[in-house]
Protein backbone atom coordinates (compact mmCIF):
# COMPACT_ATOMS: atom_id res chain seq x y z
CA UNK A 1 0.00 0.00 0.00
CA UNK A 2 3.07 2.34 0.09
CA UNK A 3 2.26 4.07 -3.18
CA UNK A 4 -1.04 5.23 -1.56
CA UNK A 5 0.04 6.97 1.32
CA UNK A 6 1.25 9.82 -0.12
CA UNK A 7 2.82 12.49 2.23
CA UNK A 8 1.39 11.46 5.27
CA UNK A 9 4.19 11.04 7.69
CA UNK A 10 1.70 8.08 9.36
CA UNK A 11 1.96 4.31 9.65
CA UNK A 12 0.00 2.29 7.58
CA UNK A 13 -1.58 1.11 11.09
CA UNK A 14 -2.02 4.49 12.15
CA UNK A 15 -3.95 5.69 8.70
CA UNK A 16 -6.17 2.33 9.29
CA UNK A 17 -7.11 3.46 13.12
CA UNK A 18 -7.38 7.42 12.49
CA UNK A 19 -9.97 6.74 9.67
CA UNK A 20 -11.71 3.78 11.13
CA UNK A 21 -12.17 6.09 14.25
CA UNK A 22 -13.33 8.81 12.23
CA UNK A 23 -16.07 6.26 10.52
CA UNK A 24 -17.18 5.29 14.12
CA UNK A 25 -17.55 8.75 14.97
CA UNK A 26 -20.02 9.45 12.09
CA UNK A 27 -21.82 6.63 12.93
CA UNK A 28 -21.72 5.29 9.12
CA UNK A 29 -19.68 2.11 7.92
CA UNK A 30 -17.09 1.36 4.95
CA UNK A 31 -19.84 -1.05 3.01
CA UNK A 32 -22.53 1.92 3.43
CA UNK A 33 -19.71 4.61 2.04
CA UNK A 34 -18.68 1.67 -0.65
CA UNK A 35 -22.11 0.75 -1.26
CA UNK A 36 -23.32 4.24 -2.36
CA UNK A 37 -20.25 5.44 -4.48
CA UNK A 38 -20.96 2.05 -6.38
CA UNK A 39 -24.86 3.44 -6.77
CA UNK A 40 -23.36 6.88 -8.29
CA UNK A 41 -20.78 5.14 -10.34
CA UNK A 42 -23.29 2.82 -11.65
CA UNK A 43 -26.08 5.14 -12.07
CA UNK A 44 -23.78 7.90 -13.68
CA UNK A 45 -22.70 5.35 -16.45
CA UNK A 46 -25.52 5.95 -18.22
CA UNK A 47 -24.19 8.99 -19.50
CA UNK A 48 -21.83 6.83 -21.84
CA UNK A 49 -18.95 9.13 -20.86
CA UNK A 50 -20.77 12.35 -20.70
CA UNK A 51 -22.47 14.10 -17.21
CA UNK A 52 -25.40 12.17 -16.09
CA UNK A 53 -28.10 13.66 -13.88
CA UNK A 54 -28.71 11.65 -11.24
CA UNK A 55 -31.66 12.20 -8.68
CA UNK A 56 -32.15 14.09 -6.41
CA UNK A 57 -29.41 16.64 -7.19
CA UNK A 58 -26.24 14.58 -8.38
CA UNK A 59 -24.41 14.23 -11.71
CA UNK A 60 -22.48 11.18 -12.14
CA UNK A 61 -19.14 11.70 -14.78
CA UNK A 62 -17.89 8.33 -15.07
CA UNK A 63 -14.79 7.73 -17.52
CA UNK A 64 -13.38 4.23 -17.90
CA UNK A 65 -10.06 3.45 -19.64
CA UNK A 66 -8.85 -0.57 -20.65
CA UNK A 67 -6.86 -1.91 -18.73
CA UNK A 68 -7.18 -3.00 -14.11
CA UNK A 69 -5.02 -2.10 -11.56
CA UNK A 70 -3.95 -4.74 -9.05
CA UNK A 71 -5.18 -4.49 -5.22
CA UNK A 72 -2.01 -3.46 -2.74
CA UNK A 73 -3.42 -5.52 -0.49
CA UNK A 74 -2.83 -8.16 -2.36
CA UNK A 75 -6.62 -9.61 -3.27
CA UNK A 76 -6.72 -11.91 -6.55
CA UNK A 77 -7.81 -10.02 -9.48
CA UNK A 78 -7.21 -6.84 -10.95
CA UNK A 79 -10.26 -3.97 -10.38
CA UNK A 80 -11.01 -1.54 -13.40
CA UNK A 81 -9.52 1.61 -14.58
CA UNK A 82 -12.78 3.84 -13.77
CA UNK A 83 -13.10 7.40 -12.49
CA UNK A 84 -16.04 8.85 -11.08
CA UNK A 85 -17.12 12.06 -10.50
CA UNK A 86 -20.08 13.52 -8.56
CA UNK A 87 -21.21 16.90 -8.06
CA UNK A 88 -24.12 17.79 -5.99
CA UNK A 89 -25.69 20.42 -8.23
CA UNK A 90 -26.94 22.77 -5.29
CA UNK A 91 -23.48 23.29 -4.34
CA UNK A 92 -21.47 22.76 -7.12
CA UNK A 93 -19.31 20.66 -4.42
CA UNK A 94 -17.78 17.38 -6.43
CA UNK A 95 -15.48 14.15 -5.44
CA UNK A 96 -14.01 11.82 -8.08
CA UNK A 97 -13.02 8.44 -7.00
CA UNK A 98 -11.69 5.46 -8.58
CA UNK A 99 -12.95 1.50 -8.87
CA UNK A 100 -10.14 0.90 -6.92
CA UNK A 101 -11.03 3.19 -4.09
CA UNK A 102 -14.58 1.99 -3.88
CA UNK A 103 -12.26 -1.55 -2.91
CA UNK A 104 -10.34 -0.75 -0.85
CA UNK A 105 -12.77 1.67 1.82
CA UNK A 106 -15.37 -1.90 1.26
CA UNK A 107 -12.72 -4.75 1.29
CA UNK A 108 -9.85 -3.22 3.85
CA UNK A 109 -11.26 0.25 5.34
CA UNK A 110 -8.30 2.51 3.44
CA UNK A 111 -9.10 5.92 2.08
CA UNK A 112 -5.58 6.58 1.69
CA UNK A 113 -2.73 8.38 3.13
CA UNK A 114 -3.09 12.30 3.03
CA UNK A 115 -1.55 13.95 0.20
CA UNK A 116 -2.45 10.78 -2.27
CA UNK A 117 -3.85 12.08 -5.33
CA UNK A 118 -6.83 9.90 -4.96
CA UNK A 119 -7.15 9.85 -0.70
CA UNK A 120 -11.00 10.31 -0.12
CA UNK A 121 -11.60 12.08 3.34
CA UNK A 122 -14.57 10.05 4.91
CA UNK A 123 -16.43 12.68 6.54
CA UNK A 124 -16.45 14.54 3.61
CA UNK A 125 -17.38 11.37 1.60
CA UNK A 126 -20.05 10.65 3.50
CA UNK A 127 -21.58 14.41 3.71
CA UNK A 128 -21.54 14.77 -0.18
CA UNK A 129 -22.72 11.38 -0.56
CA UNK A 130 -25.46 11.96 1.54
CA UNK A 131 -24.61 8.51 3.52
CA UNK A 132 -26.93 8.75 6.79
CA UNK A 133 -25.66 7.23 9.96
CA UNK A 134 -26.64 3.98 11.03
CA UNK A 135 -29.52 4.32 14.21
CA UNK A 136 -28.15 3.54 17.17
CA UNK A 137 -28.40 0.53 19.39
CA UNK A 138 -29.19 1.37 22.98
CA UNK A 139 -28.38 -2.40 24.03
CA UNK A 140 -24.62 -2.24 22.35
CA UNK A 141 -21.27 -0.74 23.71
CA UNK A 142 -19.43 1.14 20.92
CA UNK A 143 -16.59 -0.55 19.73
CA UNK A 144 -17.18 -3.76 21.32
CA UNK A 145 -18.73 -6.80 18.86
CA UNK A 146 -22.29 -7.65 20.00
CA UNK A 147 -23.34 -10.12 21.98
CA UNK A 148 -23.35 -13.62 21.08
CA UNK A 149 -26.72 -15.41 21.30
CA UNK A 150 -27.70 -16.90 23.48
CA UNK A 151 -28.15 -21.07 22.97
Amino acid sequence: ADGFLGTDPRTLMDILIADEAEIQRLGVTHEALADRMEELRDRGAAGLGLPETVEPHFEGLVEGVRGGLPCPFGCAGLIHKTNTTVTDTHSGESITYTDLSIHLIHSHGFYQGLGAPFRLDPQRLARLLEVAPLPVDPTRVPGLPPPKAER
